[in-house]
């Protein structure tokens, strides 16, 4: 009996065309998160431009304070590397920290140091942990912010006090330092603590929120009075602006590993990307239960049907439930033209010897061909189905 494959095989490769159907999905989504993405950094580097620079005239630069400062006699001096900033350290200075959060804890050590020996005024503006308390000791910052923007001053200070209410709401501490004056509280949290000095007659301002010393933020409240009155005490203001490309960021003896380099920010990113990868796997995993069978609502032709149910086999990767089809729509084709009832045509015992009647070949070979394993993969299912063609051509012609 001979039942090789008389056909030519049939192409499995994908098409440009199917790739395509396929990932278009994915691609437009991609494409509009990276668009957002975009969008979003383009909005927020537009609106934050210069922040805190006193030579920014933005709304969320500082320009205004550094020129009413100036018509009072006092010099604003900027400095972006920490050794700029302990030289312009002295008894007769302000030294205002912009963003505290940004230095290394090594530069956070060797700034208090220079500030608590130079007898001025030290102002660190939204300091949070741990850089408070390095910047100063004895100060906790509390986890939560406060829930408002504007705070009455409830403290003896003088400049609150004439102030008056402030935009200081934002990170809220607490003190140790029993000679500490704790302004605009908020739950009983002060938002704004000027610490004295133990010697030479400094302090340290610690400012919960910087609103106070935006340009667009000054003329309310009492923002204008209470920053002047803050960085114009002593003659001389040294803004410090911390940058990236400040060389004492490198500390030699901080040992830190790869998570320490990475921004805050990345750990919620991950944490969102975790959940929205099980999201799509339960969104793209199998419904649960046994398949429910419905009727078709039209009438479609037995080929579309057939290559149908076939994209499906090949799309879940699914050769033994082909295999499976192909041989049982070929045993029920050749059980009438071998004269087997059709109630036994998927029975070797009954099947096998009758086809064997009708060809002359190995029945091992036929027992192989009818009942036998799943293929290995696509071209041995080819192989298969052009094999089940040629077995029913010839009992045909038999």
């Amino acid at each position: 009996m001979t039942t090789e494959a008389t056909l030519p095989a049939t192409s499995t490769a994908p098409t440009a065309r199917r790739l395509w159907t396929r990932a278009r999905g994915i691609t437009l989504a991609v494409v509009l998160i990276l668009a957002a993405a975009v969008a979003m950094a383009a909005v927020r580097s537009t609106t934050r431009h210069g922040a805190l620079d006193p030579r920014s005239a933005d709304p969320y630069g500082s320009r205004a304070v550094a020129q009413l400062l100036a018509q009072r006699g006092v010099s604003t001096r900027v400095v972006t590397t920490l050794d700029a900033a302990r030289a312009a350290t002295g008894p007769d200075s302000t030294l205002l920290v912009a963003a505290p959060d940004l230095l290394t804890p090594g530069q956070q050590t060797r700034l208090h140091r220079a500030a608590a020996a130079s007898g001025g005024r030290t102002v660190l503006v939204a300091a949070g942990s741990p850089s408070v308390e390095r910047l100063a000791p004895g100060v906790t910052a509390d986890p939560a912010n406060s829930g408002q923007s504007t705070l009455e001053p409830d403290c003896t200070l003088p400049e609150a006090r004439r102030a008056g209410s402030a935009d200081t709401g934002g990170i809220r501490y607490t003190t140790t330092h029993l000679d500490a004056d704790s302004c605009y509280p908020s739950a009983r949290l002060a938002t704004l603590l000027r610490i004295p000095a133990a010697s030479g007659g400094g302090d340290t301002v610690v400012l919960g929120a910087p609103d106070i010393l935006y340009n667009h933020r000054l003329d309310e409240q009492g923002n204008a009075s209470l920053a002047l009155q803050l960085l114009g005490s002593r003659p001389h203001l040294v803004w410090y602006l911390p940058s990236l490309s400040d060389a004492s960021a490198t500390d030699t003896d901080e040992q830190k590993n790869f998570l320490d380099l990475l921004p805050s920010g990345w750990l919620w990113g991950t944490l969102q990307l975790f959940f929205a990868a099980v999201l799509a796997a339960f969104w793209r995993a199998r419904r649960f239960g046994p398949l429910v069978p419905e009727g078709l609502p039209v009438a479609i032709r037995a080929s579309e049907t057939a290559e149908g149910r076939a994209r499906l086999y090949r799309k879940a990767n699914a050769r033994d439930r082909a295999a499976a089809a192909l041989r049982s729509a070929t045993r029920t084709r050749l059980a009438p033209l071998a004269g087997v009832p059709a109630a036994r045509a998927h029975t070797p015992e009954a099947l096998l010897p009758a086809l064997s009647a009708h060809l002359t070949g190995d029945v091992q070979a036929l027992h192989s061909l009818l009942f036998g394993p799943p293929p290995g993969d696509d071209a041995a299912l080819i192989a298969l189905t052009d094999q089940l063609d040629a077995l029913e051509r010839e009992v045909r012609r038999s």
